[in-house]
């Protein structure tokens, strides 16, 4: 799966350059961000601007890619979305626990607060 990479110190942006997320590629989609050594250690921001729609499987897979992102003690942010996506992302993963935002510079906005978070966190733990 093809990809729009930006890595930045803290965080890595992806852009998958396809029009609809599907359940053939929800598998891929998984496993191809898992796999990006840009990932390890960053904060992720999903541009999805360039995907137009995307069926049940794909949305799990959005879901899941986001959640792995904060089992692992990290940030995502969703940006780019069109109001079908964010509607079948809020009724599947309810709308409270997303960072879903409409423009990249908030995306960004919300990573750096919450990794600046939990160095604050962290450093009071010590």
């Amino acid at each position: 799966m093809k990809f729009k990479i930006d890595t930045k110190e803290k965080f890595v942006i992806l852009q998958p350059e396809i029009p609809v997320l599907d359940a053939n590629l929800s598998e891929d989609f998984q496993a191809s961000i898992a796999a990006l050594p840009e990932r390890s250690d960053r904060n992720l921001i999903l541009d999805m601007a360039l995907v137009q729609n995307a069926d049940p499987a794909g949305v799990q897979a959005i879901l899941t890619v986001y959640r792995q992102q904060y089992d692992s003690h990290l940030s995502c942010a969703l940006t780019g979305l069109n109001n079908t996506l964010t509607q079948a992302l809020r009724a599947a993963g309810g709308d409270a626990e997303l960072n879903i935002t409409p423009t990249l510079s908030e995306a960004i906005d919300i990573v750096m607060m919450e990794d600046l978070e939990r160095e604050l966190l962290n450093g009071e733990e010590e």
